[in-house]
């Protein structure tokens, strides 16, 4: 393995443990999709086209890179 598996496996862990433990202490606020929601304000119309916008082209673009190398 090389040095940046490691890396985007600590990340991936770190990111990971912080939800289980969001999970487990039961706080309001502190999930990842908590924070998302908060971070573009979907509750309100512009947020909700924002975050839309951003996951959709996001996730097009992640299919893409992957499957075509």
């Amino acid at each position: 393995m090389e040095w940046y598996d490691w890396l985007w496996g600590g990340l991936l862990g770190l990111g990971l443990l912080a939800e289980v433990w969001a999970l487990l202490n039961r706080s309001r606020g502190d999930t990842l999709s908590e924070r998302t929601r908060a971070w573009f304000r979907t509750h309100t119309r512009p947020g909700r086209l924002v975050f839309a916008v951003a996951w959709t082209g996001f996730a097009g673009w992640f299919l893409v890179h992957i499957l075509a190398g």
